[in-house]
């Protein structure tokens, strides 16, 4: 994507709104927006051949980060919210702590969208109700998946009245549908018997090859064995095209297929939609390549947490070893001044 394109798409958000004001009644030159005006700024970022990169956060620090950086948008990351709070991701065990965050990611200038995991075990007036909390909160989207805590995932037309409901209850919102087709396996539908899977797994470390994601625990090694793979992946895209399609027939406004890598499943997904298609960035993955895939958003997933967390290690175990601390580094009042929306300054003492 280029610089002047970037910058153009930045442009039509609209005018930047100041760090930690209400995004819904900031007023300025261009004088009071409504939210839908911002959900519509957020539905013109999701363009096939040029898509967004939708960075994800974890707390008011990395959101306020990253929205400094000029990112237009960002989402936050389940797993990151959950982790930082000591708590297992995709129980919904993690469900107030990140309305407590929205609360407060609310007031950046920047459009947010919310991972809800599969709607935090709430039924349809209960997810309705959450949808209606975030928007209120500042939320423009949400992400809701079709996997589930035990390890299955739920049938397409429970998962469709879901969507429904919260389209009912906040028209504007821009529901990002997941099919963890992927991650789980389309036989491990509820009440099949499958085996309990891990949530978020399966293709975060595979290779982002162009035959399609390498499975669980398969070594493409033998021919039999990367044919296998092969026809099952066709399987898994075949299920993931069918339940998205009942997806965005229930309201949905967005698809994503966490775990697709193949190129041809990718084309195959965002030929198949007319909505744009979501992925998610693998190892081996880079925005050009899914640009001319048709992709329209790549998000980081737990990516960007997972980094931090391997990076705060690495330094550690430097200095551990003798060696001197890390340079370049943003100083203690440039994160102060992000995290409680503050002009930085100076602090006597303070690194």
């Amino acid at each position: 994507m280029s610089s002047a394109s970037r910058a153009a798409r930045r442009a039509s958000a609209g005018p930047v709104i100041p760090p930690f004001c209400d995004a819904h009644a900031s007023a300025g030159a261009e004088g009071f927006r409504p939210y839908g005006s911002l959900v519509t700024d957020f539905r013109a970022l999701h363009v096939p051949g040029d898509p967004l990169l939708l960075p994800n956060a974890w707390d008011v620090a990395s959101a306020a980060a990253l929205a400094a950086a000029g990112f237009p948008a960002i989402g936050t990351t389940s797993l990151g919210v959950a982790a930082a709070h000591g708590l297992p991701d995709g129980r919904g065990a993690g469900r107030d702590e990140t309305l407590a965050l929205v609360r407060r990611l609310g007031r950046l200038p920047v459009l947010l969208t919310v991972d809800v995991e599969g709607g935090f075990g709430g039924g349809p007036d209960a997810v309705a109700d959450l949808a209606a909390y975030l928007a209120a909160a500042g939320a423009v989207g949400i992400n809701i998946e079709d996997g589930r805590a035990g390890g299955h995932l739920a049938p397409a037309a429970e998962q469709a009245a879901l969507i429904t409901a919260i389209k009912n209850r906040v028209p504007d919102l821009f529901v990002n549908a997941r099919t963890d087709t992927h991650w789980l396996g389309s036989s491990r539908v509820a009440g099949s018997g499958g085996v309990a899977g891990s949530r978020g797994v399966v293709g975060q470390g595979g290779v982002a090859g162009s035959g399609g994601v390498v499975g669980r625990g398969r070594v493409a090694g033998s021919g039999r064995v990367e044919e296998a793979g092969q026809v099952e992946e066709v399987g898994l895209v075949e299920e993931a095209v069918r339940r998205a399609l009942v997806y965005v027939e229930a309201g949905a406004d967005g698809v994503f297929v966490p775990g697709l890598a193949g190129d041809d499943s990718i084309r195959t997904l965002t030929a198949a939609l007319g909505v744009p298609v979501n992925v998610l960035l693998l190892p081996g993955m880079a925005l050009p390549r899914l640009a001319a895939l048709g992709v329209a958003r790549v998000s980081t997933g737990s990516m960007l947490f997972r980094a931090a967390l391997g990076a705060a290690v690495a330094v550690a175990r430097s200095v551990a070893r003798g060696e001197p601390g890390p340079g370049g580094l943003p100083g203690y009042a440039e994160i102060d001044a992000l995290a409680t929306g503050k002009q930085a300054g100076k602090q006597p003492g303070k690194q």
